[in-house]
């Protein structure tokens, strides 16, 4: 069994290669909901929502995340009655968050209306919610704090990033399923993902990164650093502005003695003594996932790091 972290564009291309060379009913996500946000009076997963439609494959591929061929004439129609439109959710879209938001104030947990959405799509895998509880990331800038999909989406990420905190998160405590797989996973897979805003918030939930820690599992991460750069996304600006080197040697660093392998690319082939002198071992590979094909080609150079294939 595998256990993937996940958050965001990068997990979800990482996961559609995994199942590819994995029996899909071995995969169980952990999911980043840090980014939840309620908008037009509706409880939205977007981290959540990205993993299981990518899986299902009807994820919007030029954007990586919505649902492809989504059309927008609620959002369009509320526009009329003065709701701002910088959070663009589809009319299909609109339709998950309809449901998710009435189980919830039904007193369903999260942990199970995100497996009945993964279930109705059809996916074999396991989807689960870092915890039930409401955690917020927030971000604070020059101009003070910020909800995270303010910074991320309304903003465009156009602020400097001065401290990054999950408000509820002591609170928290893993949904139901978390600490179990990771306890009794074969490897525990930490994606290419912004360490901080969507790997960050999972571990900063009491028990998560303990759980890791003692994990019996080989455990790796792969950088979604790659020469310097990111694919997609803001992490090397937060890197940058938060203190770290902008490299997958800085992403190494941020999981020092929490994984066992670092899977970098070969564009950064140079930086591996560096990371092994880490403590970990470092697995140079194509990380580039422009392709189902090389979606599949990455997950399978992981599994073999990691022994699973």
């Amino acid at each position: 069994m595998y256990t993937v972290f996940a958050g965001g564009v990068g997990a979800s291309r990482f996961l559609q290669g995994l199942v590819q060379v994995a029996d899909p009913a071995a995969v169980t996500v952990i999911s980043n909901t840090g980014d939840d946000v309620e908008m037009f009076g509706l409880h939205v997963s977007p981290d959540v929502d990205i993993v299981i439609y990518a899986l299902a494959g009807v994820v919007n591929p030029e954007t990586g995340w919505g649902l492809t061929g989504d059309t927008f004439a609620v959002a369009e129609a509320l526009n009329r009655y003065g709701y701002e439109r910088w959070f663009n959710l589809g009319d299909r879209d609109l339709a998950t968050a309809i449901h998710r938001t009435r189980l919830l104030r039904e007193g369903v947990p999260l942990h199970e209306v995100t497996g009945g959405i993964a279930r109705a799509w059809g996916l074999a895998s396991s989807i689960l919610p870092m915890c039930n509880e409401r955690v917020e990331t927030r971000i604070s800038g020059p101009g003070g704090e910020l909800a995270f999909q303010d910074y991320m989406v309304r903003l465009r990420t156009e602020v400097d990033v001065e401290e990054i905190r999950f408000a509820g998160a002591r609170e928290a405590r893993p949904s139901p399923g978390v600490v179990e797989t990771i306890g009794e996973s074969a490897a525990v897979i930490i994606a290419p993902s912004n360490p901080f805003v969507s790997i960050g918030p999972i571990l900063a939930v009491p028990g998560i990164r303990d759980a890791l820690a003692r994990t019996s599992a080989t455990r790796v991460a792969i950088s979604p650093v790659i020469a310097g750069q990111v694919v997609k996304g803001p992490a090397a600006k937060m890197m940058q502005s938060l203190g770290h080197e902008v490299s997958a040697a800085g992403v190494a660093s941020i999981y020092r003695g929490l994984i066992d392998v670092m899977v970098i690319d070969e564009q950064d082939r140079e930086l591996a003594p560096r990371i092994e002198a880490l403590g970990m071992r470092c697995h140079v590979t194509d990380t580039m996932m422009t392709s189902p094909e090389r979606k599949a080609a990455l997950a399978a150079s992981v599994l073999q790091a990691i022994g699973g294939g």
